[in-house]
């Protein structure tokens, strides 16, 4: 394998998060991530307000299973959390304040 053919190798945020955004084009995907990412903060919010920490269990559900429903079934891509977990957490926040502020759209 030559190194033409190696996948890029990030260093930092700001190199991965426009790659992460060529991964989230479909609008459904960015709904889901938007979704997912949002029932966390909320979860997060009521373990901490009702001193139930059992809220916290949730957040692999929103923290993948709705942006893994729009990776295979809209992107049709693999989840950049595989090969880059801190970066894609990263991301997920990054993209959802930037939906949430309008700096991106749900239709790119």
């Amino acid at each position: 394998m030559t190194s033409d053919s190696l996948p890029p190798r990030y260093r930092s945020l700001k190199e991965f998060y426009p790659f992460y955004l060529s991964e989230h084009r479909h609008p459904v995907s960015r709904l889901l991530h938007f979704t997912g990412t949002g029932l966390i903060a909320v979860w997060v919010v009521l373990a901490i307000m009702q001193r139930e920490p059992w809220w916290l269990l949730l957040i692999p559900l929103g923290g993948y299973g709705f942006a893994w429903v729009g990776h295979f079934f809209f992107e049709k891509n693999t989840p950049a959390t595989f090969q880059y977990p801190g970066y894609s957490l990263a991301s997920d926040f990054l993209l959802f304040w930037h939906l949430l502020t309008g700096r991106e759209r749900f239709r790119p």
